[in-house]
């Protein structure tokens, strides 16, 4: 089917026709992206044909212009020379040619990455995830609890981010504590609008994966690291002039020496004074080029993204071409500044020593002749300052578009999960409210959503039930939605509706054996801490997930340990899930009004055990630990051993 010109430049520009039906049901995304990554592997395929042929004629043409020009020149020198001229024009005709058939190349087997990558994000394939630093923070109260960080974690799910920047914001974003509505709201905004700019998001990905040489580590910060030093100190001016006209002297002296006007001493004179002016300004010449092929490089890498960024055709409408105007507005545009700073660094190559930064015998040649350097730092030191403003200013839009396009690639990908509404306003008829609520790190197919409900500030839940019945991870699938509502992401529900909470989790608790930490003790120092955070005055109400509480000690003692814990929750404003095994915490609920009870249970099928991971109204009827024992072929009864007693 042909395409239009118009309907091109509709999908450079991001425009979404209401006519363009994107497909709802969620399991159509894979066979689409398949697809796409098939027909941009035929292509690829095709591609290298065309490049192979290319090579064969650039080879042929070089073969047979040898023989051709040979005989040319043998009939006439001007013929001949007409002849070599035509074959270096062919061949860099075919050069260029082959070029840019190689640059389509490079696209497009990023864009086959990019597909795959988020066939995988859509399987939970974490094979073929890439990989994000897992960097924790021990002491925080909800990350390691909810799998934000780690090797199957929310944040490796998550991101789509190249750049170290724009992963770690992606991990601050799901880590944030306190959350902001304005921010929040702000970023949903982006999102929904980012989420049908596929084109966008996958051009800006494959921008991203240039600069990274496909995946390795990023040297911005090696760029930020200098810009981040102290002005370079520009040369006066008069310094400049005064060794030009030594330089004009030199030459005049010389021209005039060929004619035999001047004497070999002009020359000699005129050398000396060149000579000595270069050895007074040689602090002129500092280390201010030693990495100045690094920055070259650097340059020429984040070019990829400026550049996309500069030249994509944004809509009027819209925060997205709004958020990118740095990139597109005056004579400080990455194309212009780009140009002069690689420039610079690259006249500056010629003479560095790149091995050390010592004055190599060219440089000081060089120097004395024409004040070299000293031009170079003269118009470094002019670009230097509108690289220290507007570098820093595109490096964080780039980490910001990449954080954002995350969270926005996590929704196309998801079309049935739902931007949630966060209030805050104590005067909503309920605290949270969800519907259909599942937990995006478990795969569909075997995925159970569950609605729940806390009417009032102030409510606990405590859910019993059986062991494997799906306690732990329903207190995960409150808590990671609350993360990435927060973040201003979708979450995993058909509705969800919440007011702001910061979040507090005592969910995965382990020992430490290099602190002397028990189970129960790292148990009691977490559990203390929420209760510390209760008494300090949180910014909002906490939302405390604990499972199994007090699980680390004696039946008796944790009845005492977690009524008294549960009252002393009831005392402050702040809603939250606890799970126990032990059933005569359920009595609670008749002296304290906030507490309810529910349970998830399980039925016995054929002699096997089955689970349908729902929460229920009430305490859980069942218990089933003497089943799995009987189950795995542990005993579950005993002999009394007869001792004789003598």
């Amino acid at each position: 089917m042909k395409v239009s010109k118009h309907k091109v430049r509709e999908a450079e520009s991001g425009i979404v026709r209401s006519d363009v039906r994107e497909p709802q049901v969620q399991v159509q995304r894979p066979d689409i992206l398949e697809h796409q990554a098939k027909r941009l592997e035929r292509r690829i395929a095709s591609l290298d044909m065309r490049n192979n042929a290319l090579f064969v004629q650039q080879f042929v043409a070089v073969l047979a212009g040898v023989f051709v020009v040979l005989g040319l020149l043998s009939l006439s020198k001007i013929v001949g020379v007409i002849g070599i001229l035509a074959v270096i024009v062919f061949i860099v005709y075919a050069w260029r040619k082959r070029k840019k058939v190689q640059e389509v190349l490079q696209q497009y087997n990023l864009l086959v990455y990019v597909k795959q990558t988020q066939v995988a994000r859509l399987k939970l394939d974490w094979e073929h995830i890439p990989t994000v630093e897992d960097v924790r923070e021990e002491d925080h109260p909800f990350e390691n609890d909810l799998d934000i960080s780690g090797e199957r974690s929310l944040h490796r799910l998550l991101s789509t981010a190249v750049s170290d920047g724009g992963k770690e914001r992606v991990r601050e974003w799901l880590l944030n504590e306190v959350p902001d509505l304005d921010t929040i709201h702000e970023r949903q905004r982006f999102v929904q609008e980012l989420t049908p700019l596929t084109r966008f998001r996958d051009k800006l990905q494959c921008s991203s994966l240039r600069v990274a040489h496909y995946r390795s580590k990023l040297s911005e910060q090696v760029l930020m690291e200098w810009l981040g030093r102290g002005a370079i100190k520009k040369p006066p001016l008069y310094r400049i002039i005064i060794a030009f006209a030594f330089t004009a002297l030199l030459i005049v002296s010389v021209i005039l020496y060929v004619y035999a006007i001047a004497s070999p001493l002009a020359v000699v004179v005129t050398l000396a004074l060149c000579l000595g002016w270069s050895l007074l300004t040689a602090k002129d010449r500092p280390a201010l080029f030693s990495n100045a092929s690094t920055i070259k490089d650097i340059l020429t890498q984040l070019n990829h993204v400026f550049g996309f960024l500069e030249k994509y055709h944004y809509s009027k409408q819209g925060q997205l071409g709004t958020y990118c105007e740095p990139f597109r507005v005056g004579n400080t545009r990455p194309s212009v500044l780009m140009r002069k700073l690689q420039s610079i660094a690259s006249r500056a190559r010629i003479t560095q020593d790149t091995s050390g930064g010592d004055v190599q015998l060219g440089q000081f040649l060089i120097n004395i002749l024409v004040p070299w350097d000293a031009l170079l730092a003269y118009e470094l030191a002019q670009l230097q300052e509108q690289a220290r403003v507007m570098l820093p200013r595109w490096i964080e839009c780039w980490y910001e578009l990449e954080a954002l396009c995350s969270l926005a690639d996590f929704a196309y990908l998801n079309p049935d999960y739902t931007m949630p509404e966060i209030i805050d306003d104590d005067k909503q008829p309920f605290a949270l409210s969800a519907q259909k609520l599942g937990h995006p790190l478990i795969e569909r197919n075997h995925k159970v959503v569950n609605d729940v409900t806390f009417e009032n500030l102030g409510e606990l839940m405590l859910i019993t039930g059986s062991n494997m019945a799906g306690k732990s991870t329903f207190l995960r699938t409150l808590g990671i939605n609350m993360c990435l509502a927060y973040a201003g992401a979708p979450v995993n529900a058909q509705r969800l509706c919440l007011r702001l909470f910061e979040l507090n989790c005592c969910i995965r608790v382990t020992d430490s054996i290099a602190d002397g930490y028990s189970y129960f003790y790292a148990e009691v120092r977490r559990l203390k801490g929420i209760l510390s955070r209760l008494q300090a005055g949180s910014h909002y109400p906490l939302f405390v997930l604990v499972d199994e509480i007090f699980k680390g000690t004696n039946n008796r003692e944790r009845l005492i340990g977690s009524s008294a814990y549960i009252h002393a929750l009831t005392e402050y404003p702040c809603c939250g899930a606890i799970s126990t095994h032990d059933l005569d915490l359920v009595k609670l609920a008749d002296e304290l009004p906030q507490m309810t009870n529910t349970h998830f249970r399980e039925e016995v099928v054929r002699g096997e055990m089955v689970f349908d991971y729902k929460l229920r109204i009430g305490p859980c009827p069942t218990t089933n630990a003497l089943k799995i024992l009987q189950m795995e072929g542990l005993p579950i009864t005993w002999k009394t051993a007869n001792v004789s007693r003598e």
